[in-house]
């Protein structure tokens, strides 16, 4: 097997239904070389009736996988303990891949002779949301250079197409210290940086994501804002031996990135300006990078298998 295309999912039946066959869907891709791995993260099968109907129509193997244990990283990983896939593809629940997307990454890694190829992601909201919808479309949304190419940093894992043998685990590559809170690729690809990995990107090899509605508020957005803001921090923290400088200048541009975006936020909710959400979603991410350890992490997953 050359290929494996894996989507995570709890507890999204419909979504995982519309991100599945988008996969059945795919023009010039090698079905004989492909295979599609759904790994199941509810505490009981949830996805497995939907697993098997698709399983019975799909032109490639359908693998099943069942993680009971809570948290996006035991996801990942339990997928890639059976996935027999070179090459691993993500893609997330809430996404539609178009017909040629899978083609574009497997083009982009043969091209640049890639590690791992991201691709472009476009936020799309319900017609019914208009109060904050450009920022919340925007703030859903991946974007990234008009060509495809070699890059010098990384995004994240929905939208990607790994190859194995780049790994530092072939099995388990992601750390169970994000299961919970996210953050799990950005160790992941930052380590792989680090080990000299090359990055593509294929502007062609793009998808559509869907958020569900919960997520389409200014509640939910800002704390995801804020805890993409610890991430550099975190990782300051987390290297071996610790970099203390890179820390201490994350935690400083963050302080300033609060203060200034925070205080411009407020004036622009008093006069009602229309990017109102952008400049806030700044200042939360700049009072992430201040406020990284422990207390003040988030949790967004595994929460609802318990």
């Amino acid at each position: 097997m050359r290929i494996s295309v894996v989507i995570p999912t709890q507890r999204r039946t419909a979504g995982l239904e519309t991100a599945a066959r988008s996969i059945l869907a795919q023009t010039g891709a090698p079905f004989a070389d492909l295979e599609l791995v759904i790994v199941d993260n509810d505490k009981t099968p949830s996805a497995q009736p939907m697993a098997a109907a698709l399983a019975a129509e799909a032109p490639f193997p359908v693998v099943y996988v069942h993680e009971p244990e809570p948290g996006v990283a035991n996801a990942r990983n339990a997928a890639l303990e059976q996935a027999r896939g070179e090459f691993i593809a993500f893609l997330d629940d809430d996404e539609e891949a178009p017909a040629g997307w899978l083609a574009a990454l497997l083009a982009a890694q043969a091209r640049f002779d890639a590690d791992v190829v991201f691709g472009p992601v476009r936020g799309r909201a319900p017609a019914e949301v208009t109060r904050h919808r450009d920022y919340l479309e925007t703030f859903f949304s991946r974007q990234g250079p008009a060509e495809a190419g070699l890059i010098d940093h990384y995004y994240g894992c929905g939208d990607s197409l790994l190859r194995r043998a780049a790994l530092p685990d072939p099995k388990r590559p992601f750390s169970a210290v994000r299961n919970h809170i996210g953050g799990e690729d950005d160790l992941l690809f930052g380590q792989m940086k680090a080990n000299g990995a090359r990055f593509a990107w294929a502007p062609e090899a793009w998808v559509w994501e869907d958020p569900v509605p919960a997520r389409l508020s200014l509640g939910y957005t800002i704390r995801r804002a804020f805890a993409y803001g610890q991430g550099p921090s975190a990782a300051c923290a987390a290297a071996d031996p610790p970099d203390r400088l890179g820390l201490a200048f994350w935690m400083g541009q963050g302080l300033v990135q609060a203060g200034v975006f925070g205080l411009l936020a407020g004036l622009k909710w008093l006069i009602r300006a229309p990017d109102f959400a952008f400049t806030l979603d700044r200042a939360a991410r700049g009072l992430g990078k201040t406020l990284w350890w422990g207390p003040f992490k988030i949790e967004f997953y595994g929460r609802s298998a318990a």
